[in-house]
């Protein structure tokens, strides 16, 4: 199920469910969406402080809670990751939102709130936030791409072929995100369904050998037997193990390279400036060759 894409004046809430964010990246971001016609209110507790978090458990279950149960809010645009939604997904209703189904707009810890909504067959997207509305010109794709597609224009990405990729096509839903999230939801009503999708994944702050163990994870427990395709996006911010002996791509490619499925490296999407906006539980086609790698929706 899609979400009705937006029209002009379509209220759009920003929520802060996971970590604290300064007012003023709100605000920013406030004045951004307006400029693209929409009308834009701010959860009551979205610029709350409790430790590293945007508020309680409490006060963020509400403040979500809130936009998903309200039937005029046609987009709920989270303003940050950082860690917190497993303290309150599993505490969330989702009668209304069925109901009416709106668009989720975040990425990282967010991914949590992508896999609640995926599991009940509702797209989202997998995107920038409010802060980095803030920190990107306003002209960058991930800006100007995210605008065309909440307002209906749907993207084919072709980005330049990988020396590691796998060659192939691809076709199924697209599940994933970050996955140190993804794998903290393994075992849970919250996890994703793979059987035939097309998986991405993309990370931030990890070891090697902590990517490893995840790629591992989804070996072991028959993940990349299920799935049709993987897209594996940026891995930034690592931290050094030389004693790995890899890369971290070369890490994934010698968990995949057995699996006959499509597989491309170093697509635009992560903790990045140039972070592309993929719209989750929504048929894509994955096209790998050696020119080029072609993403549709």
């Amino acid at each position: 199920m899609t979400p009705p894409f937006l029209q002009h004046n379509d209220e759009i809430r920003i929520v802060s469910p996971s970590g604290f964010v300064e007012p003023a990246l709100i605000d920013g971001a406030e004045h951004v969406l307006k400029s693209w016609g929409l009308d834009v209110t701010v959860g009551k507790y979205a610029c709350e402080k409790h430790g590293r978090f945007a508020g309680t458990s409490e006060q963020r279950t509400e403040d979500l809670q809130a936009a998903l149960d309200d039937a005029n809010v046609k987009a709920i645009f989270c303003s940050r990751g950082g860690y917190g939604l497993a303290q309150i997904v599993d505490k969330l209703k989702f009668h209304e939102f069925i109901h009416h189904p709106k668009w989720i707009v975040g990425f990282s810890d967010i991914t949590a709130l992508h896999n609640a909504v995926s599991r009940l067959g509702v797209s989202s997207l997998h995107a920038i936030m409010a802060k980095h509305l803030m920190e990107l010109p306003y002209d960058s794709q991930p800006v100007t791409q995210l605008h065309h597609i909440l307002f209906g224009e749907l993207p084919a990405y072709t980005i330049p072929s990988h020396v590691l990729n796998k060659g192939g096509e691809a076709r199924g839903r697209l599940v994933g995100g970050n996955l140190s999230v993804l794998m903290g939801l393994r075992g849970t009503p919250f996890d994703l369904e793979y059987d035939n999708n097309i998986l991405f994944i993309e990370d931030v702050g990890e070891k090697p050998y902590h990517i490893d163990r995840m790629m591992q994870n989804l070996r072991l427990s028959g993940v990349l037997n299920k799935i049709s395709g993987l897209v594996v996006g940026q891995f930034s911010h690592l931290e050094d193990d030389p004693l790995m002996m890899m890369t971290t791509y070369e890490v994934i490619y010698n968990v995949v390279t057995d699996y006959d499925i499509p597989v491309c490296f170093d697509f635009p999407v992560g903790h990045v400036d140039e972070n592309l906006p993929l719209i989750v539980n929504a048929e894509v086609c994955l096209n790998v060759s050696d020119e080029r790698v072609l993403l549709m929706f």
